[in-house]
């Protein structure tokens, strides 16, 4: 959830404020909440006009509704991620009223913390179907637009769970393969006037996807994190920007984390946490 003063802070912005995103049209899947609807409010802030692309059209619509009533440009559309003929639909109906695409956000993505030992595979296929076979559609689809429209930049929302092991066994492996699906498009759209990167954030306060975790789960997230906290989205958001826009022009087929240095640095956080909690716990025996 945004702040008083995050909300306060955005409405002033889209008022008057037109600037590394004026005259470029962003799409952004699963924005109806969470870290895309984040995402979309600082791109229309930027003065992009932005594709709120989401399977849940009614929270869809409330966001769109929001940033047009600061001033912005933003349009809801329904979108199956996991439906060819939907992104087909979705990328023809951006050039017939907004005729141009710039930037896609493929942001849209489920959770799965089953382990390999007892995964239905039922679940094992919606995950890649939504977190990996949806970006590659979006791609697939958005690229020949983007093209026409003189080039751009694809996004692709990853995970630290796409840089190391996790649990998850499939959530894991789809981030990793969204990884893969970043460089070889890259490699692919280069020619496009594409470039295309990922984004891995460590876990993201106040989503649905954080809120759906254990206590446990987000006490032992912060207790490791170097930040002792958990990212907010929009800290991510702010390296999503980035990476569409023309100040990251020379960086291609890469990852960022925005993790607070946790992947980099996990081992040592992990074991000066638990030895602090082994003394606290000798001291009060």
């Amino acid at each position: 959830m945004l702040s008083m003063l995050q909300k306060m802070n955005q409405e002033t912005a889209l008022k008057g404020n037109e600037t590394r995103f004026a005259g470029r049209v962003v799409l952004v899947t699963g924005a109806g909440g969470g870290l895309g609807s984040v995402a979309a409010r600082m791109f229309a802030t930027e003065g992009a006009t932005v594709v709120i692309a989401d399977v849940a059209t009614d929270r869809g619509v409330a966001v769109a509704a929001s940033i047009r009533q600061c001033g912005g440009k933003a349009t809801c559309v329904e979108l199956d991620v996991v439906s060819p003929s939907s992104w087909l639909a979705l990328v023809e109906r951006v050039e017939r009223e907004l005729g141009a695409l710039h930037v896609l956000v493929n942001n849209a993505g489920i959770v799965s913390r089953s382990a390999v030992s007892g995964i239905a595979l039922e679940e094992w296929q919606r995950v890649m179907a939504v977190n990996l076979t949806g970006p590659m559609l979006g791609i697939q689809a958005s690229a020949p637009l983007m093209r026409r429209s003189g080039g751009g930049a694809i996004v692709n929302m990853s995970s630290t769970a796409g840089l190391i092991g996790h649990p998850g066994v499939a959530y894991s492996a789809s981030k990793w393969g969204l990884r893969g699906l970043t460089k070889s498009a890259a490699l692919e759209l280069l020619d496009w006037g594409i470039r295309v990167n990922s984004v891995h954030p460590a876990q993201v306060a106040d989503t649905l996807m954080t809120s759906a975790s254990t206590p446990g789960w987000r006490h032992a997230n912060e207790r490791i994190m170097p930040a002792g906290r958990a990212v907010t989205a929009e800290e991510v958001a702010q390296a999503v920007l980035f990476l569409a826009s023309e100040a990251s022009s020379y960086i291609n087929a890469t990852e960022i984390a925005v993790d607070g240095g946790t992947v980099a640095i996990g081992l040592p956080r992990v074991r000066s946490a638990l030895a602090e909690d082994f003394n606290a716990s000798v001291q009060t025996d």
